[in-house]
């Protein structure tokens, strides 16, 4: 009733005449919390800014790190360490809203397949696969970037990488996707550590859909994951801590130029002095090229692997494979055998003819 007449007549006089105190007449319920909102983003360095949800990002990889169960007083002072300028009460309120606090950790369902050797020898491409995730820091923007890399065992070669804020499960199974597209992944084994994005219910459920092994390192144990860690050690020196990145564009591009490098240029000593990308191609250099009697493209190596596992351009600026069919043995022609005088018999006209058939099958397939 007061507001209504409030027009007409003073506040003070209707709140006399209601006995209403003027308190009360002002009064309303806060639909949330009292005091100012709470920032929406962080400040790095000596004038950068970074969104919240990038420091939650930040956290969880702190998180992710073998033993850390830090609560968060010591994340404030991990993150301080990373010139992050936060408080203990706001690092409480993140973690909170994220469920980062100490027992709230990624309980893993189901059981994890350990390695059984610490060493792994692979016999030809595509049979074991590793991968892993390394800090780079850009100076430019004062804030940490993350990149995933995924390595071919047997050549060495970087078969594809990411870097990113935050790598999180969805990238990995993206990145898996691609790479059954491209090479299929039936039968490879995957070996990575116990990272929350490795370990996650969705990828492990992805892999088992795609019928890949998925193996994990054991706790503390970075020498059981050596080949893509020492990819990383040869990156920093090479590339990291020798270049002050920018940006993340700056980084990026520097980045990609390296590994086009490293998978066609550099030569690895662990691999008789050939570069990656060589040795790929070397394998199935001496793989014989066939033609089935359908025309289908198949392949006669790597235990039944699908033709996704094959040569690859050799201009390929991003180590992304282009694919060039790779044919089963399963319709080889004979192979000449020797004479008793020594020589070798000449195919015949009618083999050489079917030969012929095949090939024109084939392309006009």
């Amino acid at each position: 009733m007061i507001m209504r007449y409030r027009d007409k007549v003073s506040i003070d006089k209707l709140c006399k005449w209601t006995d209403v105190a003027k308190s009360s007449l002002y009064y309303h319920v806060h639909p949330g919390p009292r005091g100012m909102k709470p920032s929406t983003h962080t400040v790095i360095g000596n004038c950068g800014f970074v969104e919240n949800s990038l420091v939650a990002d930040q956290i969880r990889a702190i998180l992710s790190m073998d033993y850390c169960v830090y609560g968060y007083r010591k994340m404030t002072k991990e993150l301080q360490e990373l010139e992050y300028r936060i408080n203990h009460k706001k690092v409480y309120r993140l973690m909170k809203e994220s469920h980062l606090l100490s027992g709230k950790r990624i309980q893993v369902q189901g059981k994890r397949k350990w390695v059984k050797h610490r060493r792994i020898e692979a016999g030809r491409p595509m049979e074991y696969l590793c991968l892993d995730i390394k800090y780079v820091w850009v100076q430019g923007e004062n804030r940490w970037y993350y990149q995933l890399a995924i390595m071919d065992v047997f050549s060495r070669r970087i078969l594809c990488w990411i870097l990113q804020p935050s790598v999180r499960q969805t990238d990995v199974i993206a990145l898996m996707r691609w790479l059954d597209l491209r090479f299929g992944l039936k039968g490879v084994i995957i070996r990575n550590d116990n990272g929350s994005q490795f370990i996650a219910r969705k990828v492990r459920e992805v892999l088992q859909s795609l019928e890949a092994k998925q193996e994990f390192t054991h706790v503390a144990t970075p020498e059981e994951n050596a080949y893509i860690e020492a990819f990383h050690s040869i990156e920093q020196s090479e590339l990291i801590n020798r270049h002050s990145f920018s940006s993340y564009y700056d980084a990026r591009q520097h980045i990609e130029k390296y590994m086009h490098w490293y998978n066609f240029r550099r030569k690895h000593g662990a691999i008789d002095f050939m570069t990656p990308m060589q040795k790929w191609e070397d394998f199935y250099s001496k793989t014989l090229f066939i033609f089935t009697l359908s025309g289908e493209a198949e392949t006669g190596n790597a235990g039944g692997q699908p033709v996704r596992n094959n040569l690859t351009n050799g201009d390929d600026r991003q180590g992304m494979p282009q694919i060039i069919p790779c044919l089963s043995e399963s319709s080889l022609l004979p192979i000449p055998q020797k004479t008793q005088s020594g020589s070798y018999d000449a195919l015949n006209e009618q083999s050489v003819a079917n030969l012929v058939e095949k090939i024109v099958q084939f392309i006009g397939g």
